[in-house]
């Protein structure tokens, strides 16, 4: 299943909260943030309280008629209201809980036509309840779903704390992640443009991320913040997605079966035998032929070094510079991003499903499963390129390309 999902951005309120005569408004973007939190006040980022002024409508100016004390009263008044907006808005969806997925119908009972699938952990809109099911919207699908395999109300906002994915997606070049909370702080490493990192703590100005290298700080001034919660996906968004899907896979066989002819031949006229052997030290599991031929190819670089922002497996790369490459050599294109990785290929579901080749995505992070719970990847530039135990931290996504 390709995961739709429901994104809840930082900072919002559905609607402003006024400050009477200054003119000063808790901006809203049009949703909340889980945990609460982006309330702010509308001025720019150099403007200080003591300096704040406004204008009124004959462009002359006046000075705050409202202290700093009663500001700060003011914007702790608009983050108890977005809190609040927040806890609401939460209570009001309806999450699955199941071992798969629960049929959404065009009416409350089981004749209604099967309009879609609320997978487990996915979340929708509560609309209605009638005899024992749920009408909701989630996606593009609206319809009904049995009450007795979701959650809604107190238990919803309990559970959506646990299954919603807290993501800050960089929108800087090259992204700082310090150790503490201010720009004084040491730098523990860097993240590109576009990686998406999981939030692990927030404060007004900084959140607490994951990196290879451990955890640290960015400064939310130079990401976006969402919360996921996977959707419902439709009869006709499944169909499509499947379709897709297995054109893809299609494509990609076909590509890393000519690129495998092609490395066969050369190495045949070169009278070089096979490319070098993977290291013996790791056994690959089984699974696809195409998938074990690329965890084997990989293995061949581990000790090599890891170098940000590369590609090369001999002379040095990053995680996704890794992937990328091992796959190049199959004829298949990946980005250079963690981040996009995310969406390459179909999701497989669970570790205990994963294959060798299958891609394997963490907070900032990605790397090559090798079968028998263990991934090959560009880690650090401490360790260089190794093996791990796959479950050596959280896992946002597991992808397969063939």
């Amino acid at each position: 299943m390709k995961k739709r999902f429901v994104k809840i951005t930082a900072g919002a309120l559905a609607a402003a909260v006024m400050f009477g005569a200054m003119g000063i408004e808790a901006a809203a973007s049009g949703a909340v943030s889980l945990p609460a939190g982006g309330v702010y006040l509308s001025m720019g980022k150099n403007t200080s309280l003591e300096n704040l002024q406004t204008e009124q409508k004959n462009g002359t100016k006046i000075e705050p008629t409202l202290d700093i004390s009663q500001l700060a009263e003011l914007e702790a008044a608009a983050k108890e209201a977005a809190r609040l907006e927040e806890e609401n808005m939460l209570k009001n969806m309806v999450i699955a809980q199941v071992n798969r997925y629960v049929n959404v119908r065009s009416t409350p009972d089981e004749n209604g036509e099967i309009l879609g699938k609320l997978y487990d952990k996915s979340a929708g809109t509560f609309i209605s309840e009638e005899n024992g099911w749920y009408q909701i919207k989630s996606g593009n699908v609206t319809g009904y779903v049995k009450a007795e395999y979701c959650v809604t109300g107190d238990d919803a906002l309990d559970l959506a704390k646990e299954v919603g994915t807290r993501i800050a997606t960089v929108e800087t070049t090259t992204l700082f992640v310090r150790k503490e909370a201010t720009t004084e702080s040491a730098v523990l490493g860097m993240v590109p443009d576009g990686d998406e990192l999981l939030v692990l703590e927030e404060t007004d100005g900084w959140a607490k991320v994951n990196i290879e290298e451990g955890d640290g700080w960015i400064s939310k001034d130079y990401v976006s913040i969402v919360t996921e919660f996977v959707s419902a996906e439709s009869r006709e968004e499944e169909e499509a997605r499947l379709a897709k899907e297995a054109e893809e896979r299609r494509k990609a066989q076909e590509a890393a079966a000519k690129k495998v002819a092609q490395n066969n031949a050369a190495n045949s006229s070169n009278n070089s035998g096979t490319s070098a052997a993977p290291s013996t030290n790791y056994t690959v599991g089984e699974g696809n032929e195409l998938g074990v031929a690329v965890a084997q190819y990989a293995l061949q670089f581990v000790g090599n070094p890891y170098v940000y922002g590369g590609t090369s497996l001999t002379n040095g790369a990053d995680c996704s510079g890794f992937v990328m490459s091992v796959y190049a050599n199959f004829g298949v294109s990946l980005p250079h991003s963690s981040g996009a990785d995310r969406k390459q290929g179909y999701a497989v579901d669970g570790l205990e499903n994963a294959q060798p080749g299958d891609l394997i995505c963490y907070s900032g992070h990605v790397a090559l499963y090798i079968g028998n719970g263990q991934i090959v990847h560009a880690s650090s530039r401490k360790t260089g390129i190794k093996v791990s135990n796959a479950n050596y931290k959280k896992i946002l996504a597991i992808r397969r390309i063939f």
